[in-house]
């Protein structure tokens, strides 16, 4: 059957899913770092302070991360190269870059800052496309939590191990640590902590997890510390607002991969009240990382009392993006916003349209127009004369499909 109404894949594989409203902790202060699967719940829960820096393990960017949100701890760039280890001198430590993640992508970690700017600089060191290695050329001064001031630098990454040497600032008590990348399959890094030498197989497969609920940095444009929701590498989120929960739909707009796209301004604290408020016009579309889309809302948020989120999901398409972007957009209106009344809708179908239904914020049928016979392109004039301004949603049903499309009347 062609037909273009693709809009949500999943009517013409059997019916809409049902909403599920769920709530996940990271427990009182934020204390945890929570996995979470749309399509199976939570995956796995680990204290968000039990590392200090993790290591990349798939790919070739040699992403190191710093645990940015853990008290005390710090990473500190030093004006110095490796071949200065030994006269390393912490005069104007104040001056030093403190090593930030991006909260954009998991490949440029505090470590990865690029100091030449060259193609295969990759911030603690270059990389060589002769022999595949990277080699460290930066030193660092790091305070663990304890108070400890120690002095690092990332000797290697040759082979699938990364290798790396600390040491009190004298020079004394030096220790070298390797993280071989073979030990965590399947997962996109794995982790350190500097005071015991310890490497932590902390995170669930890559597999397995669509979104991480956790404290993290962000940037306004200081460094400042914010409670939310990062995706996995290989998961894709698009984000709508200015419209209620009900209206929102999934209609093919490119999904951004940048991590942070749910992030953590779907909610603001209000110093009035004490309280939390929730933005009820912000709604996320998630391609999870086998490929379905779903709906995303968050309906509560317990602040650093409990940590608890609260959220609404719906399984909207079990279509890949890849797949549902081979066919075009499903319906369309124009003018955009309509400001006399009158409307024009776009659709291309194979058999005629049943009806259309307009329905306004609360989800209420304010207009209805009946059955048309024409298929194939066809425009459909529509008349919205009379309504008040406000957005809307268009719903197109033939006998086996069913699109829809949002239109702002003036």
């Amino acid at each position: 059957m062609r037909i273009s109404l693709l809009l949500a894949a999943v009517f013409l594989s059997g019916g809409a899913q049902a909403q599920v409203t769920e709530t996940v902790s990271i427990n009182p202060g934020y204390a945890d770092q929570l996995w979470y699967s749309l399509q199976n719940g939570t995956v796995n829960s680990r204290p968000a302070l039990e590392w200090d820096l993790a290591f990349e393990l798939p790919g070739f960017t040699a992403s190191i991360l710093v645990n940015t949100i853990k008290p005390g701890f710090s990473v500190h760039r030093a004006p110095y190269s490796v071949s200065d280890w030994n006269v390393l001198d912490t005069a104007g430590l104040a001056t030093w870059p403190t090593l930030q993640n991006s909260d954009t992508s998991w490949s440029v970690g505090g470590f990865n800052t690029s100091t030449t700017g060259g193609e295969f600089d990759l911030g603690w060191g270059d990389y060589n496309f002769v022999t595949h290695a990277v080699v460290g050329d930066s030193l660092y001064v790091v305070k663990l939590a304890t108070g400890a001031w120690r002095k690092l630098r990332i000797d290697g990454l040759v082979a699938g191990t990364y290798m790396l040497t600390h040491s009190a600032l004298d020079g004394t008590d030096e220790q070298s640590v390797s993280v071989q990348k073979s030990l965590f399959p399947g997962r996109h890094f794995a982790y350190l902590d500097l005071s015991t030498g310890t490497t932590l197989n902390r995170e669930p497969a890559g597999a397995d997890w669509d979104l991480v609920f956790t404290k993290y940095i962000t940037f306004v444009p200081q460094p400042y510390g914010v409670a939310g929701v990062l995706h996995n590498r290989n998961a894709q989120a698009l984000r709508v607002s200015g419209m209620p929960h009900s209206l929102a739909s999934y209609d093919l707009s490119p999904m951004a991969t940048a991590i942070n796209t749910i992030g953590y301004d779907w909610k603001t604290f209000n110093m009035s009240t004490s309280a939390w408020e929730l933005d009820e016009e912000m709604t996320f579309f998630v391609k999870d990382v086998p490929g379905n889309i779903w709906k995303v809302y968050f309906t509560g948020f317990g602040g650093a009392t409990n940590g608890e989120f609260t959220f609404v999901k719906e399984l909207v398409s079990a279509t890949s993006v890849a797949d549902a972007m081979s066919h075009p957009t499903a319906v369309q209106v124009f003018p955009n916003p309509v400001s006399n009344g009158r409307a024009t809708l776009v659709a291309d179908l194979n058999e005629p349209v049943q009806h259309i239904r307009v329905v306004d914020a609360s989800g209420r049928e304010v207009r209805r127009f009946g059955p048309r016979a024409a298929v194939g392109l066809v425009q459909l004039e529509l008349d919205l004369a009379g309504l008040p301004s406000g957005m809307y949603m268009i719903r197109l049903e033939t006998a086996h499909a069913s699109a829809h499309t949002r239109v702002l009347v003036d």
